[in-house]
């Protein structure tokens, strides 16, 4: 008998590992990986090239209206399209990471993504990384996961994945995460925070491959139950 497949969300603040953890966890999986954040980056770089502001509601509706994401496999990996247009590498300044945290508070913006994503996980074997994944987007998923991990583990983190690209400080990335952090757990539309059935895994000192080994424990956990 087939294992049924699942629907499994990671969700927590930036530098946390979701990203590595979640790519690792869906190809030990053979699943669908959906980085969620990339597509609140995606809506951000291309508010910024319209000249919008993050604020302007009515100027993010219409832009949404014009906007077509999706991911796509390459040489690279898996790759952010926006229109048409692969926008993984421009995504990823802190910028757009300011920008995209704006922006995800902003209604108009949620509603329109929201659709996107339950669209790709309508059929289920796929591990959706973000911020409000087991919360809001899929609140009856059957695995939730949040992890989470000291500031200044996460930012140093952060700054070894940006510092041969753009010229940074560590004290200029760990300060732009403790404003995004207070930002997306403040704001009034789906704060950053754990489900009350979501299952928290500290990841300031257990390696990449010992988190995603307990997490594939609960999920053969949860495939028990289910069968």
């Amino acid at each position: 008998m087939m294992n049924p497949k699942l629907l499994i969300t990671i969700d927590g603040p930036a530098g946390s590992g979701k990203t590595t953890v979640s790519r690792i966890l869906a190809e030990r999986l053979s699943y669908l990986y959906v980085d969620t954040g990339a597509l609140y980056r995606g809506i951000a770089l291309a508010a910024q090239r319209a000249g919008i502001s993050p604020e302007d509601e009515t100027a993010l509706k219409s832009l949404c209206q014009t906007i077509r994401l999706c991911f796509v496999r390459n040489e690279k990996g898996l790759s952010l399209l926006l229109n048409g247009e692969d926008v993984s590498e421009r995504i990823r300044t802190p910028e757009i990471s300011m920008k995209a945290s704006a922006v995800s508070a902003i209604s108009v913006v949620r509603d329109f993504l929201l659709r996107v994503q339950r669209d790709m996980g309508a059929k289920k074997g796929a591990v959706f990384e973000g911020r409000d994944m087991g919360t809001v987007v899929f609140p009856d998923a059957d695995v939730k996961f949040f992890l989470y991990a000291d500031l200044k583990v996460r930012a140093a983190r952060r700054y070894a994945e940006l510092k041969d690209s753009i010229k940074i400080t560590p004290d200029a990335v760990e300060k732009d995460m403790e404003k995004r952090d207070r930002n997306d757990s403040s704001r009034k539309i789906a704060p950053l925070r754990p489900a009350e059935d979501a299952i928290c895994i500290d990841t300031s000192l257990p390696s990449v491959s010992q988190v995603v080994e307990q997490m594939l424990t609960c999920i053969s956990e949860r495939l028990f139950q289910i069968k």
